[in-house]
């Protein structure tokens, strides 16, 4: 069944699929990985259809997985069903092409895009491999894939209709249609910027663990709560438990609005809370990233080690949300809007901040010295820049402290 945005029935459909699960890994397939889409790359893209008010599209390829070419060689039983004479019965059909079901169909399918698209002039991104560009006369079209979903943007329209054009031949398309609707987001674009929302995935996911009648909170958690290993504590599905997680963690990818902002600069803003996990005393470090105003991408993560000092876990916090900014910085690189302006790196850390600037070893230090030369080699390069910010100005605490609210 395909579903509407609002839940509604769009239509059935009915396809033949393989048994994958009857596949012998070296005889019927190899390789299997195909490349999705980071949920941060379109994050930014939309933050620049914001930001400079592009359009956006959808293109929709029909039964797109059976244009995929097979490189091994596969013998699938005749469909149940299938109406031939009983001497052909003992027959099997070849496979010329890939189809829904077989462990190799998103690699074949996205490796025959790829070769397709890229005869078109786009570049493949180096920064996300689903990511693809084709910049002329001072104007760019952007193009990225997620399995089966592909959305378009740019300022070239006369590029886009081309694009449009050249898909259409190659497979067998819809028309281009204005994005509503994608990885089970919905969007919304206006003069105003780009809403998105998770309506429908989050009320599925309340119906399914019985919490439909529950009453909203302000907090996701209880205040000022340390979750630890209880004694006698009572066992829990596991499965299910991981499963709602990350159902969550999906859940998480629509908290921020993308509204206009004037400039394409990189902002980070990175905490620690230092020791704050009470079963074993690891930090845990939190950032947020802004472009051009607009929070693109964030991340809360226990460290792997437990540190000596708040400042030795500041500096595991700043280079983890460092290494965010660079790799942003690449991708907006590809897009040909990358800012001269340094990274901002906020930390409310004096004393790391001070040491970041200073090459002298500290003792404090020497258990983060790739980290701290990490950091120091990006700031001789006016690659980035740690301004001042008062603790109560740092938006990152939020993802550090349990006690703060959502």
């Amino acid at each position: 069944m395909k579903y509407k945005v609002d839940g509604s029935i769009e239509q059935f459909k009915a396809r033949l699929v393989a048994k994958e699960y009857t596949q012998t890994y070296g005889i019927d397939y190899t390789e299997t990985f195909a490349p999705v889409a980071k949920i941060n790359t379109v994050r930014i893209l939309l933050s620049l259809v914001a930001n400079l008010d592009w359009p956006l599209q959808q293109f929709d390829v029909k039964n797109l997985f059976l244009h995929g070419e097979l490189s091994e060689e596969v013998y699938m039983d005749l469909p149940p069903g299938c109406m031939v004479s009983k001497k052909q019965c003992q027959k099997v059909c070849k496979l010329n092409k890939s189809l829904y079901g077989l462990k190799q169909s998103p690699r074949s399918w996205f490796g025959m895009f790829t070769k397709s698209i890229k005869a078109f002039g786009y570049r493949q991104s180096n920064s996300d491999h689903t990511l693809f560009l084709k910049k002329q006369h001072g104007k760019i079209t952007t193009l990225i894939v997620y399995v089966d979903d592909i959305v378009v943007t740019g300022n070239d329209p006369e590029e886009r209709k081309a694009l449009q054009n050249y898909l259409s031949r190659e497979f067998e398309m819809k028309d281009l249609s204005p994005l509503k609707y994608f990885l089970g987001i919905e969007v919304s674009q206006s003069s105003e910027g780009i809403f998105l929302s998770q309506r429908k995935y989050a009320l599925d996911l309340l119906q399914e663990t019985g919490m439909s009648g529950c009453q909203p909170v302000d907090t996701p958690i209880e205040e000022g709560l340390k979750l630890c290993v209880e004694p006698n504590q009572v066992s829990t599905d596991k499965g299910r438990y991981q499963r709602l997680v990350g159902r969550l963690m999906y859940l998480a990818h629509t908290r921020p609005n993308f509204v206009y902002a004037l400039s394409v600069s990189i902002e980070v803003y990175a905490d620690v809370d230092w020791a704050g996990v009470v079963d074993d005393r690891p930090s845990t470090s939190g950032y947020f990233t802004f472009v051009g105003g607009n929070l693109v991408t964030w991340k809360s993560k226990k460290q792997n080690v437990v540190a000596h000092s708040s400042a030795e876990a500041e500096f595991r916090g700043m280079a983890l949300g460092l290494c965010e900014a660079l790799w942003l910085r690449l991708l907006l690189q590809d897009l040909s809007y990358l800012s001269r302006q340094p990274i901002r790196l906020f930390c409310d850390n004096k004393a790391a901040c001070d040491i970041a600037h200073n090459p002298i070893q500290h003792d404090r230090t020497k258990h983060v010295e790739v980290d701290r030369f990490f950091i120091k080699e990006k700031l001789d390069d006016k690659i980035v820049e740690l301004p001042k910010i008062r603790s109560e100005d740092q938006l990152a605490d939020i993802l550090t402290v349990s006690s703060q609210v959502f």
